[in-house]
């Protein structure tokens, strides 16, 4: 992102505002539809975007187009089947994410938005934050939603020796965004702009 671009820079804290929240929000409301209230004691099951934005999450996604927002915390005790309901909560985020763009990407195939116009511009830009954190946040290093997503799928023992690597997934998952931000990009934005394409009708 260029800063000396303050169009550009308007329309992705617009883009981060909507689609982080958007993907906050839909695990607090799985969370609170499979039993767990945490999220709803805590305020996140809210469309308010500021009880969701992450402080260092916001700034990498900024800097270097993909980042995160606050995670929603979660008690899975209060499941009726924990594994299977902390699956369902990581994976609502980035489901969220991918619909919204299905659900915008109609607007120009209806004629509703032109692309040559400041809402086509936004919309770029909201198009590519949701796919950028539908596809980043499916990244297998904790705590990132594909690590619970993949913790759920693997057998018992399997997930319990992979859940110890949680402590580690943060620097890890740090320091490949801030060393490395060049080859994290490689491995993402295809999905990224596969998703877009698809989301716009173009496949």
């Amino acid at each position: 992102m260029r800063f000396s671009d303050p169009a550009g820079l308007l329309y992705r804290i617009i883009a981060l505002l909507i689609a982080a929240t958007v993907h906050e929000f839909a695990h607090a409301w799985m969370a609170d539809r499979l039993g767990d209230p945490t999220p709803r004691y805590q305020g996140r099951l809210s469309l308010n975007p500021i009880v969701h934005l992450d402080l260092v999450g916001s700034v990498l996604l900024l800097l270097f187009g993909f980042g995160w927002a606050k995670p929603v915390q979660v008690n899975p005790s209060n499941f009726q089947n924990p594994r299977k309901g902390m699956l369902l909560v990581a994976a609502a985020g980035p489901l969220a994410n991918i619909t919204s763009m299905f659900v915008l990407g109609a607007l120009p195939q209806l004629g509703l938005v032109e692309f040559a116009g400041v809402g086509g511009q936004l919309l770029r830009e909201i198009l590519f934050i949701n796919a950028m954190l539908a596809v980043f946040n499916l990244i297998p290093i904790p705590p990132l939603d594909g690590s619970r997503i993949l913790s759920g799928l693997l057998p018992a023992r399997q997930a319990i020796a992979y859940d110890r690597l949680q402590q580690f997934g943060p620097l890890l998952l740090l320091g490949l965004i801030m060393l490395a931000p060049g080859s994290l990009a490689r491995i993402i934005n295809p999905a990224i702009i596969w998703l877009i394409r698809v989301a716009l009708g173009d496949r």
